[in-house]
């Protein structure tokens, strides 16, 4: 299988600040890659690296084949993680200029056009000016114009910012047809959810070091940090020393259920045993591991500090959600 990107020893620095350090990654052809890790874990440097909008300091890359992206920009699309629309422009103008400057005809841009709209439900704002619409509604019309002249590559830099549940799902479907038609797609989010849902492999970044680069079903087969989920009958019980069974180095609590992480080499059957004569319970058995769980376990230390690093970076897309 070729490469969409290639990329060997990339380092990009911004004064005393080490933003993207030795970094190696290969994107196949028609994958769909994750690029995850918190807010400032070099994500969106690399993106731009790729991009040409900014340059590393060091090392090479190769983007569709070519020496950067400029010699391949017709056939990539890109939303970035900074929005940016002509908010004076009509909708339907907005959207077919972008598709002329990728090549595509007037007649082809318009349909293009009309038929994206429909299928976003924002068919009603072709005539409307950008800025009328709401964050929701114009992040979908951005998704428009990266796919419009439907490239070979596409690059979104937290697509679902902005946007509430009901319309994550939408650009979810959207995204996995994308990669169906043959697309390779780059998705880049600090929400590990999201990638756990859409991709086939992923990328993970934290202080601008690779900490994971394979495919999402490797990963379970190799990364497997064993947790018990354990939910008491009686709310009391949850204040019972989970934490204290032997064999448990994390416990935590989630709404009425307790998570208990396992050492490596702890007994799952034994800690299970135990559980069950510490309270009655609705139900107890061992989870698969989350994205989140596995950063955690590679890159180590205090995990309720990692977790909290994980909350804080969610937060800016949780408070800006708009419908639309």
């Amino acid at each position: 299988m070729s490469n969409a990107i290639e990329i060997r020893d990339l380092n990009k620095s911004f004064g005393p600040k080490l933003a993207v350090q030795h970094l190696d990654l290969d994107v196949p052809e028609g994958s769909l890659y994750g690029f995850i890790g918190p807010n400032g874990a070099g994500k969106s440097t690399t993106i731009r690296m790729i991009m040409s909008i900014i340059f590393p300091d060091s090392g090479q890359l190769k983007v569709l084949g070519k020496a950067s992206a400029v010699e391949s920009k017709d056939r990539i699309g890109y939303l970035p993680e900074e929005r940016g629309i002509y908010r004076k422009m009509k909708v339907g103008a907005f959207l077919k200029y972008m598709a002329r400057l990728k090549g595509v005809d007037a007649a082809e841009a318009e349909r293009r056009t009309r038929e994206w709209l429909v299928r976003v439900g924002l068919a009603e704002t072709y005539r409307k000016k950008c800025e009328e619409l709401s964050k929701g509604m114009q992040q979908k019309v951005q998704f428009i114009a990266a796919v419009i002249h439907e490239p070979d590559l596409l690059i979104l830099d937290e697509v679902f910012s902005g946007l509430d549940p009901e319309n994550r799902r939408l650009m979810r479907e959207l995204i996995r047809e994308q990669n169906e038609a043959g697309r390779t797609i780059i998705f880049s989010t600090h929400a590990m959810f999201e990638a756990e849902q859409l991709c086939d492999r992923l990328f993970m970044i934290r202080g601008g070091v690779k900490v994971l680069d394979m495919e999402l079903e490797e990963i379970w087969r190799t990364y497997d940090p064993k947790t018990v989920v354990v939910e008491p009958i009686e709310t009391a019980a949850l204040d019972l020393p989970w934490g204290n069974l032997p064999g448990v180095k994390e416990k935590l609590d989630n709404d009425g259920v307790i998570d208990l992480r396992l050492d490596d080499h702890a007994d799952v059957g034994e800690i299970m045993r135990q559980a069950t004569t510490m309270a009655r319970l609705r139900r107890i058995e061992l989870k698969r591991p989350s994205l989140e769980d596995v950063f955690i376990e590679l890159v180590g230390g205090d995990a309720a500090k990692l977790r909290q690093e994980l909350r804080d970076s969610a937060k800016p897309a949780v408070q800006e959600v708009t419908r639309g």
